[in-house]
C-alpha cells in the first residue's frame, strides 16, 4: 500500500481533534509531511506532536513542495478556492473540508479549472462514511414507497465538547489584520448569496447553512436523490435555527437545525413507508468513534419490530480517509467530489430565496 505524504493547510480546531490523529492512526496510508497555519503557535505545538511534519512559512510553499503528495485543504471557508486552485496548480490530491466553497460560482470556476484533471479532489462530508449511513442504503423502502423524510440536527459549538475531552489549542497570535481581511472577504462571498443589504439573521442562517447543515444536505442526496425544489424555508432565534421542506414529488423531506449553548448533540435522518422506518443516529463528531446506530422497522404480524445495528464504533472520519486513499490508489472518482458539492450549494442559495420569500428573524 503506497503511503501519501500529507500536507495540511490550516491546524485548527478539526485539525488537531480529528484529521491530525486520525492520519497518524493509519500510518500504513499516511505520513503527515507539512503543516501550515497562520498562528506561528499553532504550527510549533503540531511540529512537535508530529515530528514527520516540516513547518513552511506559507500555504502556497507547504503546496508547490516536492515532498507533498496530497494537500489537506483545513483553512477557513473563504481560502478554499484559492488554496485548491493552487493545489491543482502543483497537481496535488486534495482532500476539501466542507463546505467546499460558499459560493456557486467559484465551484463553477473551479469546475471549469478541473474538468481533466487527473488526481484526486475529495470533499470531507464524513456523515455519509459513517457506519450506520452506509448500512441504511441497504435498507431503504423502495423510492416510490417513501411517504415522508425527517432529519434533525441539534448542536452546540464544537468547543462544548472537546473542552471537557481534548487539550485543543484556541491560538491567540494570528495577526488581527489578517483577521479582519479573512473576516471582510468571508461577508463578501456571503452576501454574493444573500445580498449585499441582508440582515444579520440571514447571513447568519447561510452561515449555519454551509457549516451545519451542508452535512445532512449531503446525506439526504446521497440517500435519496435530488429534490425537486426547495418548498419553504424558515430562520429562526437570529438565524441560528432552520427549517426548511425539501419537495421530492410524493413526499416532503422536513429538515430542522437547532443551535444552542447547552453542550447537546443530536442528529438523525428518518425515512419512512407506510410499513418501514429507518433511522439512521449521530453522536457528535467532535470525539472520535462515538457510535452511531441504525434502528429498521418494520410493520409485524404482532405489532412494530425493530432491528438495531449497533452501536457501530467505526469512525467516520476514519472511514473517510480509507476511502480517500482508495480513490487516490484506485484513480476512481469520489462520490463527495466537487460536482456533488456544487448541488449543495444550489439548495443553500434555494434555501435563502425562500427565507427571503417567507420573511422572519
Amino acid at each position: 500500500m503506497a503511503i501519501i505524504r500529507v500536507g495540511l493547510v490550516g491546524l485548527g480546531e478539526v485539525a488537531q481533534s480529528i484529521h491530525l490523529p486520525v492520519l497518524a492512526d493509519q500510518r500504513d496510508r499516511w505520513v503527515i509531511a507539512g503543516v501550515h497555519d497562520v498562528s506561528p503557535s499553532l504550527v510549533a505545538l503540531c511540529t512537535s506532536e508530529y515530528p514527520t511534519a516540516k513547518a513552511f512559512e506559507t500555504a502556497e510553499a507547504l503546496i508547490n513542495s516536492p515532498d507533498i503528495d496530497a494537500v489537506f485543504v483545513l483553512s477557513s471557508d473563504d481560502t478554499h478556492s484559492r488554496f485548491v486552485r493552487a493545489a491543482v496548480a502543483a497537481d496535488k490530491h486534495v482532500l476539501l473540508e466542507k463546505p467546499a466553497c460558499l459560493t456557486v460560482r467559484e465551484i463553477d470556476e473551479l469546475l471549469v479549472l478541473t474538468t481533466n484533471y487527473a488526481k484526486t479532489i475529495f470533499v470531507g462530508y464524513m456523515r455519509r462514511y459513517a457506519p450506520a449511513y452506509l448500512a441504511a442504503r441497504d435498507e431503504l423502502p423502495a423510492f416510490a414507497d417513501i411517504t415522508h423524510v425527517r432529519i434533525f440536527d441539534l448542536i452546540s459549538e464544537g468547543r462544548h465538547f472537546l473542552k471537557k475531552s481534548q487539550n485543543i489549542l484556541y491560538p491567540s497570535d494570528i495577526d488581527s489584520a489578517l483577521l479582519a481581511r479573512g473576516a471582510r472577504e468571508r461577508d463578501t462571498l456571503i452576501r454574493e448569496v444573500v445580498g449585499a443589504d441582508a440582515p444579520a439573521d440571514l447571513v447568519r442562517a447561510y452561515r449555519g447553512l454551509t457549516a451545519l447543515s451542508s452535512h445532512h444536505i449531503s446525506a439526504m442526496r446521497g440517500l435519496i436523490g435530488e429534490p425537486v425544489r426547495v418548498l419553504a424555508a424558515h430562520r429562526t432565534n437570529g438565524g441560528a435555527n432552520t427549517s426548511v421542506t425539501f419537495d421530492y414529488g410524493h413526499f416532503a423531506c422536513q429538515y430542522d437545525a437547532v443551535v444552542d449553548d447547552l453542550g447537546l448533540f443530536d442528529a438523525m435522518i428518518e425515512v419512512r413507508s407506510n410499513t418501514k422506518r429507518i433511522r439512521i443516529v449521530y453522536d457528535t463528531p467532535y470525539i472520535r468513534s462515538l457510535p452511531t446506530r441504525l434502528e429498521v422497522t418494520e410493520a409485524g404480524p404482532l405489532g412494530p419490530v425493530t432491528r438495531t445495528f449497533g452501536p457501530l464504533y467505526g469512525d467516520a472520519f476514519s472511514n473517510e480517509l480509507e476511502t480517500f486513499h482508495r480513490h487516490i490508489s484506485d484513480g476512481t472518482r469520489p462520490l463527495t467530489d466537487l460536482a456533488d458539492s456544487r448541488r449543495d450549494l444550489a439548495l443553500m442559495a434555494e434555501i435563502i430565496a425562500r427565507m427571503k420569500e417567507a420573511g422572519g428573524r
